[in-house]
């Protein structure tokens, strides 16, 4: 095992896309800037100093435009395209649209398409999220290309909406270098697609569908999942911690590759945060947790759900955990170092009050995953990185606060 502690490099996967013939919105890179998505600093406990937590993992950079999309006899499509970008997300400023009107945002194969009338409508429309601003962000599409169609059959003329910002995905190389932490991958990385485990592995594939990528407030990664049989989401405190972070992310279900090592993720299913439940705090801070809701619950049903543990584990229980570290499709850890070697397992069940840990592979991005043991019970909520001591808040704990909040099956 590797017991140092050093810099590890994220990845991702990007896609490319060009049209001709249309409005093409390409932005210079000299006029992009940073900015950091909300990532409140980690709780820890004060015995784990030589820790760091795995974090929120940056994915994305926002940049600024001044655009809008007019009415033509044959509506108006504009085309938002950062080259190499692994998604992108637009942020309408303004949208006035006639009865009956709607815009589309597309990605260039079109094979993700988000529409929005003037009455941002859930229900009957698609889903946004917001940032207490003026406007809303449509829903992310993959690749590096957004297609923003105004679908009208009327004569008028004059703007129809206002596209003022968008955020791009990070590729492979600049996530490396916009994200440092500590070592989370004890000796060989054993993480492998969770297709990779559909056959011999059935059930530990299975419950992992109930897992999915969050995409925090446009540029920030996480790892969260559905608990209980009603509309709950669990993730790590500080991957976010207030109502306006929740309002601002999006969930995305079913991101995973479709065959073993085929790195063809494709989009999944997407749905945004609707309403932030609870939060660790006071004395058991340290579990770093983070309760909340979806809008269109619906649409990820389908997907399963998990179930904490009601009581302690113990040392030796065989875990597996799935997530989305480095921002990739999710990959299930079974194994410590080879496939059908030995299996992941708990190291210490009271590593201190509020954790356990194990050396079971992670890595930044990983941050809210379940981790589960033989019965398939979450035991423990994964939050922090540096091998051989990755750790998890008991899920036990978390329960007796959450109780009330969740039905646990």
């Amino acid at each position: 095992m590797k017991h140092a502690l050093r810099r590890l490099r994220t990845g991702a996967v990007a896609l490319a896309a060009c049209t001709l013939g249309l409005s093409l919105l390409s932005v210079p890179a000299a006029e992009a800037y940073s900015v950091a998505p909300l990532a409140p600093q980690s709780e820890r406990a004060p015995e784990a100093n030589q820790f760091s937590a795995e974090g929120v993992t940056t994915i994305g950079e926002l940049r600024t435009l001044d655009s809008s999309l007019s009415y033509a006899p044959n509506g108006g499509t504009q085309i938002i395209q950062h080259p190499g970008a692994t998604y992108v997300k637009v942020h309408f400023s303004s949208l006035r649209l006639a009865e009956g009107d709607y815009v589309t945002v597309s990605s260039r194969d079109g094979k993700e398409s988000y529409r929005y009338d003037r009455h941002l409508n859930r229900a009957t429309g698609s889903d946004y999220t917001t940032d207490g601003q003026p406007g809303f962000w449509a829903m992310s599409v993959e690749g590096d290309t957004a297609v923003v169609t105004l679908h009208s059959s009327r004569p008028a003329r004059g703007s129809a909406a206002t596209i003022d910002r968008f955020w791009r995905g990070y590729d492979r190389t600049e996530i490396a270098a916009h994200n440092f932490s500590t070592q989370s991958v004890c000796s060989t990385d054993a993480r492998r697609d969770v297709v990779c485990y559909q056959n011999s592995h059935p059930t530990e594939y299975a419950r992992g569908r109930a897992v999915a990528r969050l995409l925090i407030s446009g540029g920030g990664l996480c790892t969260t999942w559905r608990v209980g049989n009603t509309n709950r989401m669990l993730t790590n405190k500080h991957c976010f911690s207030t109502q306006s972070a929740v309002s601002g992310s999006e969930m995305q279900f079913n991101y995973q590759c479709a065959t073993c090592g085929g790195a063809n993720p494709g989009a999944g299913t997407k749905v945004s945060g609707a309403t932030l439940y609870r939060v660790s705090s006071g004395g058991s801070s340290q579990l770093d947790y983070a309760l909340f809701s979806v809008n269109n619950f619906a649409a990820i049903q389908g997907f399963g759900t998990l179930y904490l543990a009601t009581t302690a584990t113990s040392n030796g229980t065989r875990i597996y955990v799935p997530g989305h570290g480095d921002g990739t499709a999710k990959r299930l850890s079974i194994f410590e170092d080879t496939q059908n070697g030995a299996t992941c397992a708990v190291r210490n069940a009271n590593y201190n009050t509020w954790n356990i840990s194990y050396s079971c592979d992670t890595s930044g991005g990983n941050s809210g995953s379940p981790v589960l043991n033989a019965s398939h019970r979450v035991i423990a909520l994964h939050h922090l990185g540096g091998c051989p001591s990755n750790q998890g808040a008991k899920a036990h704990l978390i329960y007796n606060e959450i109780a009330s909040l969740i039905d646990n099956g």
